[in-house]
């Protein structure tokens, strides 16, 4: 099974923007009890510091495989908090909503922590999700 990135996401006729998916998958992240924010992971900092390239949606990375998607998603949590809950709480809410809402086929849900910390450090945080951009 080989993953490669995705551009977009087809559900039946329908193309759907992976901004839009980014955008479903990453409020759906930031509303579980315990996490803080997201993280962009090495990737994410190597393209910015080497390439000069920000990933919008940071934390959040979409895969296309065989039988669906694999998402992976990197993230802080609450320093204190029971980290394997809250792991099966983001995958379980990111599935129901990419199943549920989208009907989109998810191979795997992927939790990749990067860190706990207190409340009172900075994170990327809801009101820090950009908008969709909107189809030409």
């Amino acid at each position: 099974m080989t993953a490669k990135p995705v551009e977009e996401i087809v559900i039946g006729e329908i193309k759907v923007s992976t901004d839009v998916v980014f955008s479903y998958v990453t409020g759906a992240v930031l509303e579980v009890e315990g996490v803080l924010g997201l993280s962009g992971g090495i990737g994410d900092t190597l393209s910015k510091n080497i390439l000069g390239r920000e990933n919008k949606y940071q934390g959040v990375k979409i895969e296309s495989v065989d039988d669906g998607y694999n998402i992976d998603i990197y993230v802080i949590i609450r320093y204190g908090e029971r980290i394997p809950d809250i792991a099966w709480n983001i995958q379980k809410k990111v599935k129901q909503m990419l199943t549920d809402v989208m009907q989109i086929d998810i191979h795997s849900v992927n939790i990749h922590v990067q860190g706990v910390q207190k409340d009172d450090e900075p994170t990327i945080q809801k009101d820090d999700i950009p908008e969709p951009e909107e189809s030409k």
